[in-house]
C-alpha cells in the first residue's frame, strides 16, 4: 500500500482546480513508478506526471498530475476532499 491519504489544504484543493493535480501523503519508501500504478489502478485514471518532496515531518509527499482526459475534480469528488 503506497498511497496513505490525500492532503486536503487549501493549497492542495486550489491545485486540483488550476493544475488538474491530486496531493497525497505517501509511503516513505515509495518510488514515482509505484505510486503512478497504484494510482492509475485504484482510481481508473491516467498519470501524466508524479513531483515528489519530503516534508518536514518526514513524510513524502506526491504531487500527482493527470493526463489531459482524466479530471482531478472527479477524483477528488470520489476521496469527498472538494
Amino acid at each position: 500500500m503506497t498511497l496513505n491519504y490525500p492532503l486536503a489544504t487549501e493549497k492542495s484543493i486550489g491545485i486540483i482546480e488550476k493544475g488538474n493535480t491530486i496531493t497525497y501523503i505517501v509511503d516513505f519508501r515509495a518510488t514515482k513508478e509505484q505510486v503512478k500504478k497504484e494510482f492509475e489502478r485504484r482510481f481508473g485514471v491516467r498519470v501524466a506526471s508524479i513531483r515528489i518532496s519530503n516534508t518536514s515531518r518526514n513524510e513524502k509527499k506526491a504531487f500527482i498530475k493527470l493526463a489531459k482526459g482524466s479530471s482531478a475534480s472527479e477524483v477528488a469528488m470520489k476521496l469527498k476532499l472538494v
